[in-house]
């Protein structure tokens, strides 16, 4: 039995590799064209701290860039014996982070939130 998944497992890396080079003997001239895609102009980079506190499990904790700044970027933490981050997403207006997350065996969990902002244009 072990020898039939070794052999699968052999089977399915070769099909893929042979896929992949294939891939890679495709002329560029066939594969279609990139898309073009500007970066965004952005000046005043500030990293903002929303520092580590215990919360209720799925409670939110959000940090907001200062006025006139939007988040280009974030995360999220969640400490604690068994902690897990169950969520990192910028707030709806583009203006913070949020994150959250939950402990199991315990009602609270320590949650860090932080936000890349900048001026952009």
């Amino acid at each position: 039995m072990q020898r039939k998944k070794l052999c699968a497992l052999g089977l399915a890396t070769a099909a893929c590799c042979a896929g992949l080079a294939a891939v890679a003997a495709t002329p560029a001239s066939s594969a279609a064209p990139a898309p073009v895609s500007r970066a965004a102009d952005f000046t005043g980079y500030q990293l903002v701290k929303l520092p580590n506190a215990n919360v209720p499990n799925f409670a939110r904790r959000t940090v907001r860039c200062p006025s006139g700044k939007r988040a280009v970027g974030g995360g999220a933490e969640a400490q604690g014996n068994d902690a897990i981050l169950v969520g990192s997403f910028p707030t709806d207006d583009g203006t913070g982070w949020i994150g959250l997350g939950r402990q199991n065996n315990y009602s609270d969990v320590g949650i860090s939130v932080y936000v890349i902002c900048a001026n952009v244009s």
